[in-house]
């Protein structure tokens, strides 16, 4: 588990950046966090992802508190529950993409259209129930739709996205918004067919030695490609 530095900062500051660059999010209605030692660092609330600098990530306890006058997103709950009971990831990405929001907001989940689903680490992409944003409640229904999975939808809200780094996070979020684009087109010809749990079952086996391998350290700054999100 990493520490706090500057070079971890300046790695959420780049993947706020990439989020909007890459169109999967817009202004600041995004937000990005990383474990570290004793905590976890956040996008503060309310400031141009432009204007960031590493004195204004925010560093949290797992206890909700934090030091200095600069405030962490309005989102920072859903994050602390997702790290406190997921040790498995240890970067989580939020965005509003248009495609992955547009089925939010219709309560739509993502089912297995495609075998690439299986990077989320299950048979679909659920959306979970609405409630107001940066609420104890959003965080409950977060971490229910997230059980099993590193992906889910908000209902009427947006996306959240976890990994092991900010990288596969980044890009699992990406492969959200892409899926969630198939779905809607197919759904404007007809019914789509889905590929059952038996062969989702297989690719999650496949997946498992996919790819190259790369190491944490490889993968800890925002590349300009997609990262192997299978590891």
């Amino acid at each position: 588990m990493a520490g706090d530095n500057d070079e971890l900062r300046n790695a959420v500051i780049e993947t706020c950046r990439a989020m909007n660059g890459l169109g999967i999010n817009n202004g600041t209605s995004g937000n990005v966090s990383v474990r570290v030692e004793d905590g976890f660092l956040i996008s503060p609330t309310g400031i141009a992802y432009d204007r960031l600098a590493p004195g204004l990530i925010v560093h949290m306890r797992m206890d909700g508190t934090f030091d200095g006058d600069v405030l962490p997103s309005s989102e920072w709950r859903f994050h602390r529950d997702i790290l406190l009971t997921r040790s498995d990831l240890n970067a989580i990405v939020h965005t509003h993409s248009t495609h992955a929001t547009a089925l939010a907001i219709m309560g739509l989940a993502i089912p297995a259209l495609h075998y690439s689903i299986a990077a989320v680490g299950g048979h679909t992409i659920r959306c979970a129930p609405y409630a107001t944003f940066g609420t104890q409640e959003l965080s409950d229904a977060a971490l229910g739709a997230m059980e099993g999975r590193r992906a889910c939808l908000l209902a009427h809200h947006g996306v959240i996205a976890a990994h092991g780094d900010l990288a596969r996070a980044l890009s699992l979020a990406v492969l959200v918004e892409e899926l969630a684009k198939q779905y809607l087109l197919c759904r404007s010809i007809g019914d789509p067919p889905v590929l059952d749990d038996a062969e989702i079952d297989r690719v999650l086996v496949k997946y498992r030695s996919y790819g190259q391998q790369r190491s944490a350290q490889d993968t800890a700054v925002i590349p300009s490609a997609a990262r192997d999100l299978l590891k």
